[in-house]
């Protein structure tokens, strides 16, 4: 996962990571990328007819970016040669949150998110997620800084901006937000789009370095309007140890979703995925299976993806054993509505990870300190 600024994931430095499977040799721009990142037969990998075109520093963030720390965090494509994106990048204030349009296979300048200029004082923003269901309209969500920072945790406030015929609008607040997880703020993770004007977003509670900090969050928008943010039904019933968080949402329809993402009890973490039905969302379930899987107490639902409504899949990963450290992936699928059993993926044990809810907040205070910059690149 990408860092992001004031949060507890780990930060590494940017890539738009599909280009690490395209075809050997078609890339161009990316000396460094071996042939073996691209092996024959991999699923997603691009056909031979598909050319990138040569990776370029995202136009506009040169002249942003003063601080040296600039990441594009997420992008999404409404059709080809039409996509909208967004990250974050540092100047004399700290960070700021920026989003860059893509019209006809040409990349414009990167601006900062209309509105959070004002809103971001304490210089703690970013946009984590896009979804682009048009080409042209775009829903970005992310989050900003506007109350100082206590011992333990920066309070976050998210927002969402929408981007109409390739104009970007003003930023606004999550309705509700702040009734869910009063004090600490909140953070939106994932952001999906079914239709223009129709999409959902989750997230959770600002992070924070000490022993819990509340629950996840979902809000919808149904034609054109955001809805109050809500703690995900059933969560709270579950999530005894007081951190969870939405990783991803996914909407097949315009009232048709699905999420997942991780709560905590006395076990450790859990996983969970919830589903909206006609514009209800339901209760969270943890993922069947997941118990007698996840035997170390750590466990994720990292993404979720839906082809039709009720019809979704879903990925993350457990621990195999408190003693190993040793991670394991799973895929479990939504048929109809219903949740099956996770089934272990068979492609071997990831690398191990730090638990989510040990990660250290990437604070930069630093600004300045290394040189990063933001690229992108088009397949055609």
């Amino acid at each position: 996962m990408v860092g992001l600024p004031g949060r507890s994931r780990l930060a590494g430095r940017l890539l738009v990571s599909v280009v690490l499977i395209v075809t050997p040799g078609v890339l161009t721009g990316m000396a460094n990328v071996p042939a073996a990142a691209a092996p024959s037969g991999i699923a997603g990998a691009a056909s031979p007819a598909t050319t990138w075109d040569k990776a370029i520093e995202v136009p506009g963030t040169a002249t942003l970016d003063q601080g040296g720390s600039a990441q594009l965090t997420s992008v999404s494509c409404g059709s080809a040669g039409n996509c909208g994106g967004g990250g974050f990048y540092a100047d004399s204030s700290g960070y700021q949150a920026f989003v860059v349009s893509e019209t006809n296979g040409t990349w414009g300048a990167a601006i900062e998110v209309p509105g959070t200029a004002a809103r971001n004082t304490q210089g703690r923003a970013a946009i984590a997620s896009v979804s682009c269901p048009s080409a042209g309209n775009c829903v970005a969500g992310g989050y900003y800084a506007d109350k100082p920072g206590g011992p333990v945790t920066q309070p976050l406030q998210p927002f969402v901006v929408t981007e109409t015929n390739g104009t970007w609008g003003t930023a606004v607040a999550v309705p509700g937000s702040g009734t869910v997880n009063k004090g600490l703020g909140n953070e939106i993770t994932s952001v999906s789009c079914a239709s223009v004007g129709n999409c959902s977003a989750g997230g959770g509670p600002s992070p924070s370095q000490g022993p819990g900090n509340g629950q996840a969050f979902v809000v919808g928008e149904k034609n054109g309007t955001w809805g109050k943010a809500i703690v995900v039904p059933g969560l709270a019933a579950l999530n005894t140890g007081d951190q969870a968080y939405v990783n991803s949402v996914s909407c097949a329809s315009a009232s048709g979703c699905s999420a997942g993402g991780y709560y905590t009890d006395s076990s450790g973490g859990q996983t969970f995925v919830v589903s909206e039905t006609s514009g209800t969302w339901g209760t969270a379930i943890e993922v069947p299976g997941t118990p007698a899987l996840n035997k170390g107490g750590d466990a994720q639902v990292g993404s979720v993806s839906c082809g039709s409504a009720g019809n979704c899949s879903a990925g993350g990963y457990y621990r195999t054993s408190s003693q190993s450290g040793a991670e394991q992936a799973f895929v479990v699928t939504e048929t109809n509505g219903i949740w099956g059993t996770a089934d272990a993926a068979q492609a071997g044990t990831t690398p191990p990870a730090t638990p989510r809810a040990n990660r250290s907040t990437r604070h930069l205070s630093s600004v300045g300190a290394s040189r990063d910059r933001v690229w992108a690149a088009s397949a055609t």
